[in-house]
């Protein structure tokens, strides 16, 4: 997550808050009280005034109307805006935000204390360090049985080989019951010597290998 992140009081001018959007490049902004209390939430879309409200008004009047409304007019309030704990899991946080349909939650202690803000670029950030980005190395995709032991069987002769792991992830394999796919990211070692080696564990397959710089 994002600590301590940008956040303005309720009373804050619209034209304030688009601005801070805007300096720092970020779509979400945390409307707090006095202790950091959750009063909701300011994303850029909320800030996006409806046509039908500007049509009959003239330009003075339009610019008049923008610089009196506050963030507390357009805010997500309190209790529409998705929260989580800080001890919660980063796949947790991505599968409510995913079910959601919600780019951002804010973390939050105490039930409404506001610590910090995780968001999609947190959520893709961190699976690329899982997988081992930024680093160089060889990407292997490994299909094996889903049953004890093809794990370890996998380890074991990348340790053999004093190949270090930089990166790791596993997930069922697509449209085949049974199985399931892991990606290593392995450093100091060449494509060839990686495919000729895993192409001999017994009952696992080679799906995809490439080198990542």
């Amino acid at each position: 997550m994002t600590r301590h992140p940008i956040m303005l009081p309720s009373t804050a001018s619209v034209v304030t808050a688009q601005q801070i959007l805007a300096e720092n490049n970020i779509r979400h902004l945390p409307i707090v009280g006095d202790g950091k209390r959750l009063e909701g939430l300011v994303t850029r879309q909320r800030l996006q005034v409806k046509p039908d409200t500007l049509g009959s008004l003239s330009i003075w009047e339009i610019s008049q109307y923008l610089s009196t409304l506050t963030v507390s007019d357009v805010m997500l309030k309190a209790k529409e805006v998705l929260t989580i704990n800080a001890d919660r899991t980063i796949e947790r946080a991505a599968q409510h935000m995913a079910e959601n349909k919600v780019g951002c939650l804010l973390v939050t202690e105490d039930k409404d204390i506001v610590t910090g803000i995780i968001t999609e670029q947190d959520v893709l950030r961190s699976y690329q360090l899982m997988l081992g980005l930024p680093s160089e190395g060889i990407r292997v995709t490994v299909r094996m049985l889903n049953r004890p032991g093809e794990f370890a069987k996998l380890m074991t002769v990348l340790a053999e080989q004093e190949w270090g792991v930089m990166g790791i992830g596993t997930f069922p394999a697509p449209r085949s019951p049974g199985y399931y796919d892991v990606v290593v990211k392995l450093p100091n070692a060449t494509i060839e010597q990686v495919q000729s080696v895993l192409e001999q564990v017994d009952k696992q397959e080679v799906l995809d290998i490439r080198e990542v710089s």
